[in-house]
């Protein structure tokens, strides 16, 4: 009650001072109560969503993750939230599956948006995609360098994930790649496991002539649309589409580059390559016999595997390497992803805490992955164990896992940049005015002016 509304009661009851001081205070009281009432029906109308936190904060009692392929980056999520949840029961976990192309649409919608809202906690996201995220909203993710320790994870996990010198993602698979070979059909070409160490593409070339004349196979199957392969070879020699800023595109003048498509034009010349537009007929031809080897990523293990008739007929070798590169190693990559936390969604600091104590520092969630789904991590304190050690009846007793993660600490660090599909758009068609006959230094030097004036 405000002075004026006391001045008139006042005149119409005519009571004395006390008593209207009296009624002063009765009337406080009762303004008091009325103000308390208000803000808890206010509290419990904000609260409608039982303890879930307003956008912004950092706490709530759930988390959502976004990622691709049930088979391997989901069953991986599911692995930690059951060892997570040992310890952390009243955390909610959801975890959505998305196809990859699906959850680079979304990212980007709702970071222009400018809103945090429906994007989730934790988002994977490849290698290669992730610095145009990074330098584009570097706000939008956590910065996790206190949360991990980044040296316990493979070097060359750490340029794609770190951004103006903190951590941002917490780095999950190894894309490290191996030359998969069918035994059997090498052997009939007269070539035995030690013919398979220490080779360059020069040399895989000349084993892939006398596979196909002694066992009509091809050597290996590739899309033209896909230049994985080219990836594969650039990254062992150093090697990337852009400069060491990740931006400033690196095509024309790239000895590596050159010499990666010159051997590619060789394979095909060769005649020695089955082609192959996606990806049931790429597992489909070494499913059915049709290729000799397959020089790619070791997430190809379980598509190998499930030819069970060809059980003990495959085996793995290092990668060739670049014959004309000094610094070209029998390592690479070939994809690989790694977890990012979002920083402005409501429970950031307890999805932080889930990969820190999960993907971030947990051995043995590490050992489980293996034995269970094949994911190998570049976590460098879980490359040891039972788990890697094991030898491995479907690839002759070979302990594939073991070398894989020793080829893992051997792969070049490279910048993939914030273009790397972008360039390899152009590539593609250039690599075709290639094969057609055009000159690599032209075709370099083109796709260097096609890069600078699409993406400066």
């Amino acid at each position: 009650m405000n002075s004026s509304r006391a001045n008139a009661f006042r005149k119409r009851k005519q009571i004395t001072h006390k008593e209207v001081e009296g009624e002063l205070n009765r009337l406080k009281k009762m303004w008091v109560l009325m103000l308390v009432t208000v803000l808890l029906l206010s509290a419990c109308s904000s609260g409608g969503g039982g303890n879930k936190a307003s956008e912004g904060e950092k706490t709530a009692n759930e988390i959502t993750i976004w990622a691709w392929d049930k088979a391997f980056n989901v069953a991986a999520l599911e692995t930690a939230k059951e060892a997570y949840q040992k310890q952390n029961p009243d955390l909610k976990i959801n975890i959505i599956e998305y196809a990859q192309a699906d959850i680079i649409q979304k990212l980007n919608t709702g970071l222009n948006s400018g809103t945090s809202s429906g994007l989730p906690n934790i988002v994977l996201i490849e290698d290669y995609r992730a610095q145009s995220f990074l330098n584009a909203y570097p706000d939008a993710f956590k910065d996790m360098s206190s949360t991990i320790k980044a040296s316990d994870f493979a070097e060359y996990k750490l340029g794609p994930t770190a951004f103006d010198g903190k951590q941002f993602g917490v780095p999950f698979d190894s894309g490290v790649t191996g030359l998969y070979y069918r035994t059997d059909l090498l052997e009939q070409a007269g070539y035995k496991a030690a013919d398979l160490q220490d080779i360059t593409w020069d040399d895989y070339i000349k084993i892939g002539k006398d596979v196909k004349a002694k066992t009509g196979k091809d050597l290996i199957t590739l899309d033209p649309n896909d230049l994985g392969l080219i990836r594969m070879m650039i990254q062992s020699a150093g090697s990337w589409y852009s400069k060491e800023d990740g931006k400033t595109p690196d095509l024309a003048g790239n000895a590596a580059l050159k010499e990666a498509f010159v051997t590619y034009k060789a394979m095909m010349d060769a005649n020695i390559v089955k082609l192959n537009s996606d990806w049931s007929q790429f597992v489909a031809a070494f499913n059915n016999g049709d290729v000799a080897t397959i020089p790619t990523g070791n997430w190809i293990t379980p598509s190998v595997r499930q030819e069970a008739s060809q059980s003990g007929k495959w085996a793995v070798a290092p990668l060739p390497k670049m014959a004309g590169q000094s610094n070209s190693v029998h390592a690479s990559n070939l994809g690989g992803s790694s977890w990012y936390v979002m920083n402005n969604v409501a429970g950031a600091d307890q999805a932080a805490d889930f990969m820190g104590k999960t993907f971030g520092s947990d051995k043995q969630l590490y050992q489980d992955l293996l034995n269970n789904i094949g994911a190998i991590g570049t976590y460098k304190p879980a490359a040891e164990g039972e788990a890697f050690d094991k030898a491995d009846e479907f690839f002759g007793g070979q302990k594939v896992f073991a070398d894989f993660a020793k080829w893992t600490q051997e792969i070049p660090s490279v910048n993939y940049g914030i273009n790397t599909y972008a360039i390899e758009d152009i590539l593609v068609v250039e690599m075709q005015n290639f094969l057609n006959g055009k000159a690599i230094d032209d075709v370099l030097a083109d796709a260097q002016k096609q890069a600078e004036a699409q993406l400066n």
